[in-house]
């Protein structure tokens, strides 16, 4: 299996202007997630065809078992298909990708209907030393797809997810679709290798932060954290808040660093993200402080300080009321 790792041990927060790309909000955010990616299958069907994906839980066993979450895509490199699942339906052309950020169960196929086969029916067994090829259908016209996926051990911080809908569509362009051919044609070429360069191993979260900016560009939304980091007010509140998440913000003075008033602010934030900008702060928090009791051995009162509490205890505190069990117990699971 082609695996595509994303480092996981950034513990410092890059600083920017504010006022900067939503990109980087993506950046920023998915840098503070431990990800993982692998290709799982390489797909050559025939017309007719049908497939039936099975749910996060299913998947989960089939291709990464002790995940908490999977990410899943598909690519078509030729021919054409569609993807139905969570009341969503796509069309696929070549390069296109499908995304399904909770890899709700779904059917993949032909224009021309196919009783749909279960697809971890055809799946080999892992591990794989390569990334399997699957041949299937009635002998017509031929799709060659891709299909792969993004593990999330943890997504304590999930504003991002919450609004998006079980299944989008990416059509690329330009130097995008050349650089998911050729990360495509690197993790397929050298399946047996881990990694490689720092570069390469940056390429998927690149791919899933472009793939998100593009969705969002496309499909403007009306609420959730993608529509919020393009807003004039939130954005640049989010921005300060994810260049510096150890200051000790109150809402008035936020308000006055994004020039805004608090009133605005405030409605904006419940508008768009259905919570406060404090709440949000906590959650970021939260998720800075995971990643430091994951990647380090720092001890808990360190942590504390680089997370933006004042003591031990109250970090403590906080954590436990978050996450429903304290930094000690959480840091212990995760070696477990």
């Amino acid at each position: 299996m082609a695996m595509i790792d994303i480092p996981g041990d950034m513990t410092e927060t890059p600083s920017r202007a504010p006022g900067g790309h939503a990109a980087d909000l993506l950046s920023d955010l998915l840098g503070h997630l431990r990800l993982t990616g692998a290709l799982f299958l390489r797909g050559a069907w025939t017309a007719p065809w049908a497939f039936d994906s099975p749910g996060c839980c299913g998947l989960i066993d089939l291709l990464s078992p002790g995940a908490e979450r999977l990410i899943v895509f598909h690519t078509v490199r030729e021919g054409h298909a569609w993807v139905a699942g969570g009341g969503y339906h796509v069309e696929l052309e070549p390069g296109d990708l499908a995304i399904l950020p909770s890899a709700h169960r779904h059917l993949i196929g032909s224009d021309d209907m196919a009783e749909p086969v279960q697809l971890d029916t055809l799946v080999p067994a892992s591990p794989w030393d390569d990334v399997p090829v699957l041949r299937h259908g009635g002998g017509g016209a031929l799709t060659n797809m891709v299909c792969g996926y993004f593990r999330c051990d943890e997504l304590l911080f999930n504003s991002f997810m919450r609004s998006l809908p079980p299944l989008f569509r990416v059509r690329p362009s330009g130097a995008f679709a050349a650089l998911i051919e050729a990360a495509l044609g690197y993790a397929l070429e050298d399946g047996e290798r881990r990694g490689g360069g720092a570069g390469v191993a940056r390429v998927p979260e690149m791919l899933l932060v472009e793939a998100l900016r593009l969705y969002s560009q496309s499909t403007p939304q009306a609420t959730g954290w993608l529509a919020a980091t393009n807003d004039p007010v939130v954005g640049r509140a989010l921005r300060l808040l994810h260049d510096a998440p150890t200051r000790q913000w109150t809402v008035d003075e936020l308000a006055r660093a994004a020039a805004t008033s608090r009133s605005v602010l405030g409605e904006r934030f419940k508008s768009l993200l259905d919570q406060s900008p404090m709440h949000y702060l906590a959650e970021w928090r939260m998720q800075l402080a995971a990643n430091l009791l994951r990647t380090t051995r720092l001890r808990l009162a360190t942590i504390a300080e680089r997370s933006g509490y004042g003591s031990e205890a109250a970090f403590s505190r906080a954590f436990h009321r978050h996450v429903g069990v304290s930094p000690a117990q959480w840091r212990s699971a995760q070696t477990d």
